[in-house]
C-alpha cells in the first residue's frame, strides 16, 4: 500500500488563562469562620449602622484569629493529658496559659465550664446572686445565638486536626458569639464617636518590618474613608480600630494583620 502523507502537526493550544480568584480566595489560603451575612446579623443586633462588606470579612476573619489561638492551647493542653478530643478544662488551661485570649468574657457566666471560676457574685443585701439562665429569644444574641457559630467552630477545629468534646464545642460557639458582639459594640463606638478622627489610625506593616505597636495617632489619607461622606458606615478600618479595644499583645497584631489580609485594607505607611 502507499505510504500515507503525514499530516502537518497541529499547532498547540494557548492554556487556558485561569479565572481569576475572588479577592479573600486569593488573600486567604483558608475557608473564612463565619460569613458575611452572619457577621452582619450580629451587628444588627448591636447597632443600626450599616456594615460594609469588607467589615464583615475584617470582623470574620479577628474572630477566627482569636479561636484559632484558644484551640492551639486548648489542643496544646490536650496533648499534655495524652488526649486527642478537646474537653472543657483544656479551654481553662489555655486562656491560664495565655491571658490574651481571655475574650468574650460575658458568655463565662452562662458556662458551666466557668462557673466557680469566676467567683461568687452578690447583691447589695449580701445574697448569693444565681447565673443568669438561658433563654429563648426572638432576636438571638451573644448567648441565645451560639448555636450560629457551630459549623464554623467544627471546620475550624478540623483544620487544626482536632476535635471537641459538645461542651467545649459549645463554650467555642460562646466565646466567638460573645466576642463578635463585643467587637460589633466597640466598632459602632468608633464610628459613633468620630471614628479615625478621633481614635487614630491603625498603622501596620510586615511581621519583619519595624515597631510591631500598632500607632493610633497618625491620621490617614481622607482619600481612604471617601465613603463617610454618603453617611455614617462601619467599615474595615473601624473594625481595626475595635480590634485595638479588645485584644492586645501578640494576638492583636496577627489579628490586625489577618484582618487587612482578609478585607483587602492596603497598610497605611
Amino acid at each position: 500500500m502507499p505510504a500515507q502523507p503525514s499530516q502537518p502537526a497541529r499547532p498547540a493550544r494557548p492554556a487556558r488563562s485561569q479565572r481569576p480568584a475572588s479577592r479573600s480566595a486569593a488573600l486567604m489560603d483558608v475557608p473564612p469562620f463565619v460569613r458575611p451575612s452572619l457577621v452582619k446579623a450580629v451587628f444588627r443586633e448591636v447597632t443600626s449602622l450599616p456594615v460594609s462588606r469588607q467589615a464583615a470579612w475584617a470582623a470574620a476573619s479577628v474572630t477566627r484569629t482569636v479561636l484559632s489561638r484558644i484551640i492551639e492551647g486548648a489542643t496544646a493542653a490536650a496533648r499534655d493529658e495524652r488526649r486527642t478530643k478537646l474537653v472543657p478544662s483544656d479551654l481553662v488551661t489555655a486562656i491560664d496559659r495565655n491571658v490574651e485570649v481571655e475574650v468574650g468574657t460575658r458568655w463565662y457566666a452562662c458556662s458551666p465550664t466557668f462557673r466557680g471560676l469566676t467567683g461568687v457574685v452578690h447583691d447589695a443585701q449580701g445574697r448569693v446572686v444565681p447565673p443568669p439562665r438561658r433563654r429563648r429569644s426572638r432576636r438571638p444574641g451573644a448567648v441565645t445565638g451560639t448555636h450560629r457559630f457551630e459549623p464554623g467552630v467544627r471546620e475550624l477545629l478540623r483544620s487544626h486536626g482536632t476535635s471537641a468534646v459538645p461542651a467545649m464545642t459549645r463554650d467555642l460557639n460562646g466565646i466567638a458569639s460573645a466576642f463578635l458582639t463585643d467587637l460589633a459594640g466597640s466598632a459602632a463606638m468608633v464610628v459613633r464617636e468620630g471614628g479615625i478622627k478621633r481614635f487614630g489610625y491603625v498603622t501596620l506593616g510586615t511581621p519583619e518590618a519595624a515597631d510591631p505597636t500598632p500607632s493610633l495617632t497618625d491620621p490617614p489619607p481622607a482619600a481612604q474613608f471617601a465613603h463617610r461622606t454618603a453617611g455614617p458606615v462601619v467599615g474595615a478600618e473601624d473594625i481595626l480600630a475595635a480590634v485595638t479595644m479588645q485584644l492586645f499583645g501578640d494576638i492583636r497584631e496577627q489579628a490586625l494583620i489577618e484582618a487587612r489580609q482578609a478585607s483587602g485594607t492596603p497598610s497605611a505607611r
